[in-house]
């Protein structure tokens, strides 16, 4: 018991340790955030203040330049003159596009704007005296004159570049040009922090913030309210001061020297607070668990010892049952032994059972293969036999060379139902084939003769509309022949259903990735069922002495494996729409064949 006592002291002692480190880890916490907060807004506040004097600086020179210009001086020279004036005015209007500035006017030694440009405006600046702004007596004492302040005309805000004009080295005018900074409030964006620029006289000039424009970040001097009067660059000869409270903001600044301005950005100091707070509660969660851990840490060595001390009491019980339990693992061993040899009698029967499975899978894809070859050289055979009818004929009449041209035909038949035959064995056991430029007009032409005489027979006609021009493809010379061929075989199959006139239409399109073939008939069409199925193996619309069902998803799986695409459709018209789409080649260099019937 005094044991446990000391451990649980021991334990409070080092609570209250870590509850006193809490304070000196809130400061260095909230140092760090405020240092991270300094460096952020010091970069912001260079970035700003460089793109805000660059902006001046692109502009300061500019009225130097423009009173040089000789229409400047012809409208100071001659003001009665309406030709000068006007031609002083659209160089102004011209400078102001090229430019971008807001406004570029002439001021005459007076103070009188003669011409501007903004001289078409509803607000123009001609006609008006600016002699008590800065930038006109400063630019007359022969000096860069500037200016920041709210138009008295335009009511705009701008800055104000003012130079005087010279002629025959004397001063006979001001060239005066004022400078748009409003889109640099645009570019602060909706953040939690504010942007607040102020001149020499603490009022905010520029600010993401619009309620905090013209209001005075200090209190203001009685010279300073004067100087105000005079020159006028507020909307308030007195502006109301901004009340902005340091216990809710923290300012970072940067001074403009060049220009008497300062830069300042103002960051909430919830937003410091919150960081700082969520950092104290993961530390002060951290340490809670820590203070949990140790609990139950010295919780753990009790239970411990304790169970020491129970363990060495049952050590005693073991020993006794251990000659128990060695009978036990006996008879659970025989157990296993007799559960291993029936399982080894299970997997000797499932080895059995896949050879089966095999051996039936083979005989099917045989069953397969049969049914597609019968399918593939049930056309040729029928056109040798035609041929081979039509040269006995010819052999009759001694007809010497019809006869060599069937026979021709017919040994040609025969090397395509070999490579027809090939392709098929290939295509059952996935052999690799590769890809070659093929013509697509010539293997058109000779699956249309290969069905001629059934064109012939039904009185089909063939409408083509296929440029001269070779269209050369992605394919086969075999597999394109034989999907072709099935394809018209299929439409010649629809038009013996259908009564007379019966049509065939052959139609091409090109873009720079597909050249697409159209077959189009004007039979029957597809029914609901054939769409959706049309695809699958042994699925046939036709008596069984007509079609196993193979044809279509034959040569959906030869375009399949050539990179293109088979597509059915019905025209609203009636008839079967079949697209197919092989990817186009520009080179008209046809590739050696690769394929490979390993």
């Amino acid at each position: 018991m005094p044991s446990l006592l000391l451990r649980w002291r021991f334990f409070v002692i080092l609570a209250l340790s870590m509850l006193v480190l809490l304070w000196p880890l809130h400061g260095l916490i909230q140092s760090y955030y405020l240092g991270g907060l300094q460096r952020k807004n010091s970069q912001t506040l260079d970035l700003f203040a460089a793109n805000l004097s660059g902006t001046l600086k692109r502009y300061e020179i500019l009225p130097q330049i423009l009173g040089r210009l000789p229409e400047v001086h012809n409208a100071l020279l001659q003001p009665q003159q309406t030709e000068a004036l006007a031609a002083a005015n659209h160089l102004l209007a011209r400078m102001q596009q090229q430019t971008r500035a807001d406004v570029v006017y002439l001021l005459d030694t007076r103070g009188t704007t003669i011409a501007a440009s903004n001289w078409q405006h509803e607000r123009s600046f001609i006609g008006h005296n600016f002699s008590f702004r800065p930038y006109f007596f400063e630019a007359m004492e022969q000096r860069t004159g500037t200016f920041f302040g709210l138009g008295n005309i335009s009511l705009k805000r701008g800055y104000y570049f003012g130079n005087a004009v010279y002629v025959d080295e004397a001063v006979v005018g001001v060239l005066v040009v004022k400078v748009d900074l409003d889109f640099t409030e645009s570019l602060w964006g909706n953040t939690p922090e504010r942007l607040m620029v102020t001149d020499s006289h603490g009022v905010v000039i520029l600010s993401s913030e619009r309620d905090w424009l013209f209001r005075a970040s200090r209190e203001l001097m009685p010279a300073e309210l004067a100087q105000i009067a005079g020159r006028q660059p507020y909307a308030s000869q007195v502006p109301e001061p901004l009340g902005l409270a340091d216990s809710q903001w923290l300012r970072f600044d940067k001074q403009l020297e060049d220009i008497s301005w300062t830069v300042n950005v103002l960051v909430p100091r919830q937003e410091l607070m919150v960081q700082v707070q969520t950092a104290m509660a993961v530390i002060t969660a951290s340490m809670l668990a820590l203070l949990l851990v140790l609990g139950l840490l010295m919780q753990r060595r009790r239970h411990y010892l304790e169970r020491i001390e129970m363990d060495a009491r049952a050590r005693a019980e073991l020993e006794g049952r251990v000659q128990q339990r060695t009978l036990d693992l006996q008879t659970l061993n025989q157990r296993l032994r007799e559960e291993v040899l029936e399982r080894e009698s299970t997997r000797q029967a499932l080895v059995r059972t896949q050879d089966e499975l095999v051996q039936a899978g083979k005989l099917s894809a045989l069953g397969v293969m049969s049914a597609s070859i019968s399918h593939e050289l049930s056309q040729p055979l029928a056109a040798i036999r035609s041929y081979g009818d039509n040269a006995k004929v010819f052999l009759e009449q001694r007809r010497l060379p019809e006869v060599a041209g069937n026979l021709d035909l017919i040994t040609a038949l025969t090397g395509r139902m070999a490579s027809i035959i090939e392709h098929l064995r290939a295509f059952a056991r996935r052999d690799p084939q590769a890809s070659e430029h093929v013509a697509l007009q010539p293997a058109i032409e000779d699956a249309l003769a290969l069905l001629a005489g059934r064109i012939h027979e039904l009185g089909v006609h063939v409408v083509r509309d296929i440029p001269d021009a070779t269209l050369w493809v992605e394919a086969g010379e075999t597999r394109l022949r034989q999907v072709l061929g099935n394809l018209l075989a299929n439409a010649l199959d629809a038009l013996a259903e259908q009564g007379e006139p019966r049509t065939l239409e052959l139609s091409t399109q090109q873009t720079d990735d597909w050249t697409a073939l159209r077959i189009v008939d004007n039979g029957p069409g597809f029914g609901p069922e054939a769409l959706l199925q049309a695809r699958e193996p042994f699925f046939t619309t036709k008596t069984s002495a007509r079609g196993l069902g193979l044809g279509l998803a034959i040569c959906d799986a030869v375009i399949k494996s050539l990179g293109g695409r088979l597509e059915f459709a019905n025209r609203p018209e009636g008839g079967a729409c079949v697209e197919l789409y092989l990817k186009s080649i520009m080179s008209e260099v046809n590739l050696e064949a690769r394929e490979d019937f390993a």
